[in-house]
């Protein structure tokens, strides 16, 4: 085996990882990949490419430096007698600073600590994976993988939030975020699709996070996220959009506290919220029928990114390709099939068949947009930057 790149994206109860080799540009293909699910919980869990999950023991006071160890053991193992050339990291938040990915060290993992309350489920668990392997690896290049930078294109009257100016010069605007999934898609769309692809496009990311990127020539124009991962769509635990009196209220007359608040929109609102029975619409679809909640959360959940597209669009001027990606985006055809029969005003028409079966394109021939399903691949992304990074290109 050649020299390899590990690629790291943690979030605040699970790690996912994954071996590439350090090519100039490396194989999309892991050689290798994996998660730890459950840290901090009763029952964690270990699964590596082609195996099942099975239980691990993680310490109980520091359960997720312990998650970190058994990952790099898998890692040293996994190795053999290759080089581990660098890690990359999937960091959310790069702030007005980091546009492009950075190599960390003591500085600038300070510097970066200070976009924790913007991202707050995963900036501080990206940091903490980073700081451990600066004391035991010094000697290791980690590099920063920004989800902010994709974003970096967006005019300057979509990054403006209609706050005091002196706002704006304090850093308060809207950053945009999943830029390392829309970053993969702006590449395989363009191999996929072709000029289409550089024409009006709506990338739908769709997993327990979720917002909508508008691209025009494969970049950044629009996009729901915006200062925080709390913008925009409906989520699994998180609100999105929210009238921000709705706030003030919760504080001023219920009382809530900063950390209540922070709790509710964070982790005690969106599907969970609402349906009060999961976060997850594949396991909230079974019950719609017998449930008003359930049947209410998820005609939400749909309707928002309706609106959201539709104001998209807008944007756009017109649509020319819209795409879905990640975990609901990719593999649940009921919720695509109820997003495009709402938007069937800008020409939309679905091949039943095909988004049955999640084909590439699930578009009928004669609709006049293409809706695509195009699964992503983050960690790719993280690892073709480390690499150009350290001048393999």
């Amino acid at each position: 085996m050649s020299d390899c790149i590990l690629v790291l994206n943690c979030g605040s109860s699970s790690i996912k990882f994954a071996l590439f080799e350090a090519d100039a540009v490396p194989p999309r293909q892991a050689l290798w990949k994996g998660k730890v699910e459950g840290i901090g919980g009763g029952n964690p869990t270990l699964t590596e490419t082609g195996g099942v999950g099975r239980g691990i023991g993680l310490d109980a006071v520091q359960p997720y430096h312990a998650a970190l160890a058994q990952i790099r053991e898998r890692v040293r193992a996994r190795l053999g007698g290759a080089r581990l050339a660098a890690v990359a990291h999937r960091v959310v938040h790069g702030g007005a600073k980091y546009f492009a990915p950075a190599r960390i060290d003591a500085p600038t993992l300070a510097d970066l600590r200070s976009y924790v309350p913007l991202a707050p489920l995963h900036q501080p668990f990206a940091l903490d994976a980073i700081g451990t392997l600066l004391q035991s690896r010094p000697d290791l290049p980690q590099i920063a993988c920004f989800d902010t930078a994709f974003h970096h294109t967006l005019p300057e009257v979509e990054q403006l939030l209609p706050l005091s100016f002196d706002a704006w010069q304090r850093g308060l605007r809207r950053y945009g975020f999943h830029g390392l999934s829309y970053e993969y898609l702006s590449i395989a769309l363009a191999e996929r699709h072709g000029q289409r692809a550089r024409g009006r496009t709506i990338c739908a990311h769709l997993g327990s996070g979720a917002s909508l990127c508008a691209m025009r020539d494969l970049r950044s124009v629009a996009t729901t996220m915006g200062f925080s991962a709390l913008d925009g769509l409906m989520m699994g635990t998180r609100c999105g959009s929210l009238d921000p009196g709705a706030l003030l209220y919760l504080m001023q007359v219920e009382k809530l506290g900063i950390d209540e608040v922070a709790d509710l929109l964070y982790h005690r609102s969106g599907l969970l919220g609402i349906s009060g029975v999961a976060s997850d619409p594949q396991l909230l679809l079974p019950r719609e029928a017998g449930d008003e909640r359930v049947r209410l959360a998820l005609a939400l959940y749909v309707r928002r990114i309706v609106r959201e597209i539709g104001a998209l669009a807008a944007v756009l001027g017109g649509l020319d390709l819209l795409v879905f990606t990640a975990g609901i985006g990719e593999h649940n055809a009921v919720l695509r099939e109820r997003i495009c029969r709402e938007l069937g005003w800008l020409g939309i028409e679905l091949d039943t068949d095909a988004n049955k079966h999640g084909a590439a394109t699930i578009s009928d021939p004669g609709s006049r947009v293409v809706v695509a399903v195009e699964p992503t691949n983050e960690e790719w992304i993280a690892a073709k930057h480390a690499a150009a990074y350290l001048g393999l290109g």
